[in-house]
Parts: structure tokens; C-alpha cells; sequence
């Protein structure tokens, strides 16, 4: 059974940095696209960021170009993204999830998600 959990979220001022790590258990984590997705309170679930099973292909949402990365260690079996001038919008529950495709921004095509981790960007 495939499993995701989420860490390193919390509370940051409007321009600070946070760093979140996504361990994976229970599959060939190399064999797979990895994503991030986010869901603000009252507001649709929206994607993030993925990365293909190498690395070497990323995908990443406009409103978050420039600002954050999204990396893997498959050795590790952990995904990470980097936020960097965070702003109070993106105050959300960051989810990771694996995807069964390509890159690409559709929930659909990611088949097991994590349980979340709080970012609260504070203005």
C-alpha cells in the first residue's frame, strides 16, 4: 500500500522561506511522477509543482514560478519543495501525491495522496 506523509509546514512572515518533505513507503518511489498540490480554505484544490520520476522534467503553476522548487531524492524516497517569498496567498494544506502520468497539473491523474502539512504565511 502506498503511502505519502507530508512535513515541514508551519507558520512564516510574508517573504521567509519554508521547506516541505514528502516521504514515500510501500512502492518503486524512483518509478514515479511526484506533485504538490494545495488547497486554501473555501477554494478548489489547485497544483503546484511535479517532477518527473528522473528529475530531469518539472512542471510548475504560475502563480509559483521563480519562487518555489520542487526537487526528489529517489535514493531517499522523498520529495521536497522549496518556497521562497512566500506570500499570504499562499496560505494553503500542501498535499503530495503521485502521479500516473506525466506532469501534468490535472488531480485526476494522481493516484495516492498524503495527508497534508499547514503553511501560513502571515502578511
Amino acid at each position: 500500500q502506498a503511502q505519502l506523509v507530508e512535513s515541514g509546514g508551519g507558520l512564516v512572515q510574508a517573504g521567509g522561506s519554508l521547506r516541505l518533505s514528502c516521504a514515500a513507503s510501500g512502492f518503486t518511489f524512483s518509478s514515479w511522477t511526484m506533485g504538490w498540490f494545495r488547497q486554501a480554505p473555501g477554494k478548489e484544490r489547485e497544483f503546484v509543482a511535479a517532477i518527473h520520476w528522473n528529475g530531469g522534467d518539472t512542471n510548475y503553476a504560475d502563480s509559483v514560478k521563480g519562487r518555489f522548487t520542487i526537487s526528489r531524492d529517489n535514493a531517499r524516497k522523498t520529495l521536497y519543495l522549496q518556497m521562497n517569498n512566500l506570500k499570504p496567498e499562499d496560505t494553503a494544506v500542501y498535499y503530495c501525491a503521485r502521479g500516473t502520468g506525466g506532469i501534468g497539473a490535472n488531480g485526476r491523474a494522481y493516484d495516492y495522496w498524503g495527508q497534508g502539512t499547514q503553511v501560513t504565511v502571515s502578511s
